[in-house]
């Protein structure tokens, strides 16, 4: 049987990561990305049947960690993953899908895989729409497939995440830090190598097919500790403010990026908290990094890449 671990987004933050991971574990591995560069490299165009055909092909496993543009998910999602199901079905390998928690819409309380798709947004539903495409497939028999959620993530390479500019980048060029919402309830963030570690014990493990599993991470801290810990690593005279809804509006108005923010707020106004049960269950508590290890290292990344 092949051992050929096939990375979708390989040039992506997790995508990097899980690429990272499996080598790490002596996996053979495949890293598709649009460039092909990188160790493991392939060039190709996965949005399309014939490039994800090309990807694919005698993989044992594939890692979906590529996505449209942000501002495209409704428009682009569903035929993205149409394309990667094709593909995936084609070559008999199984599916791990790095997935979000967009679906779930406003919540009370920690979030449990069993919690209902209720996201009204385009966003959230789109992330539905998506996570019922591969969940049927599987039922089908089309493929074996399990995904695999993770909450805001930071971490190297953690560049495109509401995390990585805004606090990294400005930590570690000693600027003031912005927690985007509410920096005193409580929120879940997931460190990269981490969910990449996850998602890998996901494609590792053939009774994870078939469901949804929200990958392990530690205590939610609030972002006013996040902040505090970030700029014990960093030294210096700490710089902090916090990005909340009112401003979100205004500077939405010539900023289409955080425009982009409004549709899920309700991320960021309320405590946020992933429940990891089922995972831990399943397959055993994982070695997590501790909050400062991880921050230590992705200060040292950002010092050097952005």
């Amino acid at each position: 049987m092949t051992d050929l671990h096939v990375v979708l987004g390989a040039t992506g933050a997790i995508g990097g990561a899980v690429a990272d991971e499996l080598r790490a574990r002596g996996h053979r591995v495949r890293a598709v990305s649009r460039s092909g560069g990188g160790p493991d490299g392939h060039a190709a165009d996965v949005t399309t049947p014939e490039g994800a055909a090309d990807a694919c092909e005698g993989a044992a496993v594939v890692y979906q960690c590529a996505q449209p543009p942000y501002a495209r998910w409704a428009e682009e999602f569903p035929g993205f993953t149409d394309a990667v199901l094709t593909a995936v079905e084609r070559a008999g390998a199984r599916l791990v899908m790095a997935d979000n928690l967009y679906m779930y819409g406003p919540v009370k309380g920690p979030m449990g895989e069993d919690l209902p798709y209720a996201a009204t947004n385009p966003k959230g539903r789109a992330r539905a729409k998506v996570a019922d495409m591969i969940l049927a497939a599987h039922r089908e028999g089309r493929v074996r497939a399990s995904l695999g959620r993770a909450s805001d993530y930071f971490g190297p390479r953690g560049l495109n995440t509401i995390l990585g500019p805004t606090i990294f980048a400005a930590a570690a060029a000693g600027k003031t830090a912005r927690w985007v919402g509410d920096p005193d309830v409580l929120h879940t963030v997931a460190y990269l190598p981490d969910t990449a570690a996850g998602l890998v014990t996901l494609g590792e493990r053939p009774e994870a097919d078939g469901q949804a599993w929200h990958l392990p991470v530690l205590a939610a801290p609030t972002g006013t500790e996040f902040l505090d810990m970030v700029w014990d690593a960093a030294g210096g005279r700490a710089r902090n403010a916090a990005l909340h809804r009112g401003m979100q509006r205004v500077l939405g108005l010539v900023n289409p990026v955080v425009k982009e923010l409004g549709e899920t707020w309700y991320q960021r106004d309320r405590d946020w908290v992933v429940d990891d049960t089922a995972f831990r269950a399943a397959f055993g508590d994982p070695t997590l990094t501790p909050h400062e290890e991880a921050i230590a290292a992705t200060l040292a990344w950002f010092r050097t890449h952005a």
